[in-house]
């Protein structure tokens, strides 16, 4: 069964920013996965390619080791739009996401572009830039 990209794009977001699974974002890719966040900065978890599930798997874990600072997604307030492209390989995600906090929300985008192949991600660039405080 060939999955959808919606279906493949919502089980990345159940993976990563709801069960926070290295193990599940993982599986995902393809053996030679590539995983990168070219906004990241020196220093952060994921600011080098991610090559392998081996290393996406270790790369996540250790991002996801991190203080979860801008407080607990609120699923019902963030909202997300996939661009299909000419490559039928090749799907978009613009994503707003909406942290509840304490002292009131925060939305955080970005953009994603998946690259699949056999109903699995071959590459992912995830384009996302942490506010300058959870540097």
């Amino acid at each position: 069964m060939e999955l959808t990209h919606q279906e493949i794009f919502e089980r990345y977001v159940y993976a990563g920013a709801v069960t926070r699974n290295p193990d599940a974002i993982a599986e995902m890719f393809t053996e030679d996965g590539v995983f990168e966040a070219p906004l990241a900065p020196v220093g952060h978890p994921l600011h080098r390619p991610l090559v392998g599930r081996d290393a996406i798997r270790a790369g996540i874990a250790e991002y996801h080791r991190l203080p979860a600072h801008l407080g607990t997604m609120n699923a019902e307030r963030s909202a997300y739009v996939l661009h299909e492209t000419g490559d039928p390989d090749v799907f978009m995600a613009e994503i707003d996401v909406v942290f509840d906090r304490p002292d009131g929300n925060r939305t955080m985008s970005l953009v994603q572009i998946f690259r699949v192949r056999d109903g699995r991600i071959a590459r992912l660039r995830d384009y996302f830039a942490e506010p300058p405080s959870l540097r």
